[in-house]
């Protein structure tokens, strides 16, 4: 009997909904291929081949972001940095250094879900600021034995008095190896105002995956993060990534608004 349950739930995934496509699986958990592929509604951040759709957070600051056909990471030679091949591609590094501006969406989020791949060498660091506020923590922690609110995965603390305050440490470290490409999926919902604009509850993170695995759920977050962009808490804001703390590469970017996670 069990094993007929779980045929028959395994057939009821396949079934096609009205619009003819597969049965929705955005269940909070991976399935295979990057969701990007899998499912309708993915909008690309980066194009293929410029950094259209970009600006740097100061821009009266040099910006040494560029597009790359393949990033290259040499773990004996030059095991901090990582290198862009010449030629435009699809994919982004913050230049040969790691000591650039933050890169900017020009455009701007609501509720989001967010697909990133991302690739560090050797201590490196960096994050993904959704609204340009909260950060999701990049950092090298591979072999971390009990990751914190600095390490990879985490929802970053905030700064208060000259002090960390808050944040989420990951649930489990999740992280690669440098040099190896990880993804984040994170579901995220922003601020909520009330009657004359009076923030009634804290934007959360209603989950985020590294690498497939679940490092945070249900957080709220009582302000914006650490280094955020100095703008007002909202209902929209842009996307930010840091490029002044260490190398780091991306690809893969995807959003589409947010959708509620199916129950199993």
């Amino acid at each position: 009997m069990k094993r007929t349950v779980l045929v028959l739930s395994a057939l009821l995934l396949r079934l096609p909904g009205a619009s003819g496509q597969p049965a929705a699986i955005n269940d909070g958990h991976p399935h295979g291929d990057p969701p990007f592929l899998l499912e309708p509604g993915w909008t690309p951040l980066l194009d293929g081949r410029t950094l259209n759709g970009w600006r740097a957070q100061e821009p009266s600051k040099k910006n040494e972001w560029v597009s790359a056909r393949g990033i290259r990471f040499e773990p004996v030679l030059a095991p901090k940095l990582l290198f862009a091949t010449p030629e435009p591609g699809d994919r982004i590094l913050n230049g040969p250094t790691g000591r650039t501006v933050n890169l900017v969406t020009e455009r701007k989020f609501r509720d989001v879900e967010l697909y990133v791949e991302f690739m560090v060498p050797q201590g490196s660091n960096s994050g993904v600021y959704l609204h340009g506020l909260y950060e999701v923590q990049i950092f090298d922690s591979f072999g971390a034995a009990d990751p914190q609110t600095s390490d990879c995965g985490a929802i970053y603390h905030q700064w208060i008095d000259n002090k960390p305050v808050g944040g989420s440490k990951p649930r489990v470290n999740a992280s690669r190896r440098p040099g190896e490409w990880q993804s984040f999926q994170i579901w995220f919902e922003g601020p909520r105002f009330g009657a004359g604009g009076k923030k009634t509850r804290g934007a959360r993170f209603v989950r985020v995956l590294h690498n497939g695995q679940l490092v945070q759920e249900n957080f709220v977050v009582d302000g914006p993060t650490r280094a955020h962009m100095p703008i007002p808490e909202a209902v929209e804001n842009p996307i930010m990534l840091q490029g002044d703390h260490g190398p780091v590469a991306y690809r893969n970017l995807y959003v589409r608004p947010l959708r509620p996670i199916v129950s199993r």
